[in-house]
């Protein structure tokens, strides 16, 4: 069962969503390796829907860009290279993740990244009421409202969930 009472210290996401004046529940759980999204869900009794998970990709050029995918779906890389106007997209290697991002595979989040990206969010992920999704830390989620999403990153709505 998760611990809520454990603190957690400011990560480079919260400092983020701070300065932009977001406000936000912090939900902390025990990290286990390779669990994804289902054990966040599970442990915090959410639906995995809800747990947004974020995906560090490049296109054929190897530029980055981030991906913000419902926790329960896959990105369909044709049809995302498709909406965005690329050749083809690919997962970046976890090294290449965390030199972009400068978070830990498992710990990624798009608020905070050490290399501003481009970031596209699958479109039905703007229809829930809240998310949660990862506060720049393994073990801590962050609970804020889609439309942040949006205001904060200017990310793009595209449809490429399978």
């Amino acid at each position: 069962m998760a611990k809520k009472d454990r603190h957690v210290s400011e990560t480079p996401a919260t400092q983020a969503l701070r300065a932009a004046g977001v406000a936000f529940s912090e939900h902390v759980y025990d990290y286990v390796e390779h669990g994804g999204t289902a054990e966040s869900a599970r442990q915090l009794g959410w639906p995995e829907h809800a747990v947004v998970k974020t995906l560090v990709m490049q296109n054929e050029r190897a530029e980055p860009l981030i991906v913000l995918m419902h926790g329960d779906k896959q990105v369909s890389t044709k049809n995302l290279a498709r909406a965005i106007g690329a050749k083809s997209v690919e997962p970046c290697k976890p090294e290449v993740a965390q030199r972009h991002s400068g978070y830990l595979v498992g710990g990624t989040s798009p608020f905070g990244t050490r290399k501003a990206m481009p970031v596209y969010v699958e479109a039905t992920v703007l229809e829930l009421p809240d998310l949660l999704i990862n506060g720049g830390r393994r073990g801590y989620l962050v609970g804020l409202k889609p439309a942040v999403l949006l205001a904060v990153l200017g990310a793009q709505a595209v449809h490429c969930a399978l």
